[in-house]
């Protein structure tokens, strides 16, 4: 069999982290096999499809590097295969025209609510005669249409995850509408259930990989494979994502969608790393930090868990802290770049090689790129000074220890090389007579406003050529 997924994403808001890690899988089950990865922008919904969710659908699987093969299939644009299919279900018996009015369907509701019965339909249209049907039509009644489903009828399929799947016709809520109303002559809009089954069929998808919300309607999809007389995909149904308390994770759980994660400095290796062990193990001996290549060479359906999956954001952090520690001064820095042009930092004049050093210095600290910007500023921005820095600063000693590293201090247009600055240090303790230690702790405070931060004697050589550590000192002894 040719591995044929596809993505179905509806444009009615932004790329979900569940739709996306349902690309994941899809994705990486078709590069394990050789096959193809297919999209489809399931526009339907008329009034909630916008081109801007499309568009942000697409940025979002290119960002993660979840490339598609051919054009994406546009879901509207096959309304007259959809429209074929029921007409076809409709001269078979398998689907009828229902009239029932919504006063109707509001009253058979109550009367299931009084008597705490599942909601379902009662089919009382499906033997009308031709008679009553031309009677309803008279009175302008418009009418859905609705398909045939067999209470007594077994559904059962073999699930990639989740094993041998049995569903009761009777579970399934009665005739199910696949066709929304439309005067009684015409076919309405086609629904979900019936044009999922129809264009799945003419891409041929040989894999139908999606979250096991869709169980019940797999369920509903198979009679309509069966009664289109069309070929059966195998399905596999994916554990939910779950939030701390174990819910499925939702908008109320703040960052939920792709471009979300983007702009709050996670980085698409890390993400999709993450997805990808959000419901799947790794075999043994395969480490958690693992780039798509490696992912989809050991990617199959036997290590998906059932469960629900927890989305834990100290590893989805330590994941993200891993690839940015990874990162070349470079990489880092063309990362980097947008957040400090973005805060008015940076400019087509300024010294890329300092901004590289910049980069290599931060790197190891780095959780997110945000980080990025926060531990930034000090060196872009004059720092006000915490409390430790207060403190140190205003010690006879930190005063003296300042004021010979000033002295001492050479201009701006001189270099400042690891091995002077250490060497100056130890000139403004012995002339100060005071610890090393305590010109240290001085000079950070002064420099970053602050006593903890990144290398100091790095910093330092980073602020001398603007002449920034001059003026940091000299304020730091004005105060």
């Amino acid at each position: 069999m040719t591995v044929r997924v596809r993505l179905a994403p509806s444009p009615t808001g932004t790329l979900h982290i569940g739709t996306a890690r349902t690309a994941v899988f899809n994705w990486l089950f078709a590069r394990h096999h050789g096959g193809a990865f297919l999209l489809r922008i399931e526009d339907t919904d008329k009034e909630r499809s916008k081109p801007e969710f499309t568009a942000n659908i697409l940025d979002g699987l290119s960002w993660l590097g979840l490339g598609w093969d051919g054009e994406p299939v546009i879901q509207s644009e096959q309304i007259e295969a959809h429209r074929a299919a029921i007409a076809q279900l409709l001269a078979s018996g398998h689907a009828y025209r229902c009239f029932m009015s919504e006063a109707e369907l509001e009253q058979m509701r109550q009367e299931q609510k009084d008597l705490n019965a599942p909601p379902r339909h009662n089919n009382a249209h499906r033997d009308l005669s031709a008679a009553q049907q031309a009677a309803f039509a008279a009175e302008g009644r418009e009418a859905v249409i609705r398909f045939r489903i067999d209470d007594q009828a077994t559904i059962g399929w073999s699930d990639l995850v989740r094993g041998e799947m049995r569903w009761s016709g009777n579970d399934l809520g009665g005739d199910m509408v696949i066709a929304r109303r439309a005067p009684a002559a015409d076919i309405g809009d086609p629904l979900y259930n019936l044009v999922v089954v129809v264009d799945d069929a003419a891409m041929a998808i040989s894999h139908v990989i999606r979250g096991e919300d869709h169980i019940a309607n797999t369920a509903k999809q198979l009679l309509l494979y069966e009664a289109l007389g069309l070929p059966l995909p195998v399905f596999a149904h994916t554990p939910l994502i779950l939030n701390g308390e174990g819910r499925k994770l939702s908008k109320r759980d703040g960052v939920t969608s792709v471009a979300d994660f983007r702009d709050r400095g996670y980085t698409a290796e890390a993400l999709v790393n993450y997805m990808t062990l959000l419901g799947w193990s790794p075999p043994e001996g395969m480490a958690e930090r693992f780039g798509l290549a490696e992912a989809a060479a050991a990617f199959g359906f036997e290590r998906v868990n059932r469960a629900g999956a927890r989305f834990d954001w100290d590893k989805l952090n330590w994941l993200n802290s891993q690839v940015l520690h990874e990162r070349s001064p470079a990489v880092l820095l063309a990362e980097l770049l947008p957040l400090w042009q973005a805060a008015g930092w940076w400019d087509s004049s300024a010294d890329g090689a300092w901004g590289e050093q910049l980069a290599a210095l931060l790197g190891p600290s780095l959780v997110t790129l945000q980080d990025g910007l926060d531990q930034a500023r000090p060196f872009f921005e004059w720092p006000g000074y915490d409390a430790t820095a207060t403190g140190q600063l205003a010690s006879a000693e930190a005063r003296s220890a300042l004021a010979a590293l000033l002295e001492a201090l050479p201009a701006s247009d001189q270099p400042l090389a690891d091995a002077t600055a250490r060497e100056l240090l130890a000139v403004a303790a012995s002339g100060a007579g005071v610890k090393k230690g305590v010109v240290m702790k001085s000079l950070r405070a002064a420099l970053l406003g602050s006593l903890q931060g990144p290398d100091l004697i790095t910093t330092w050589c980073l602020l001398h050529p603007s002449g920034e550590d001059r003026s940091r000192l000299e304020r730091s002894l004005a105060t």
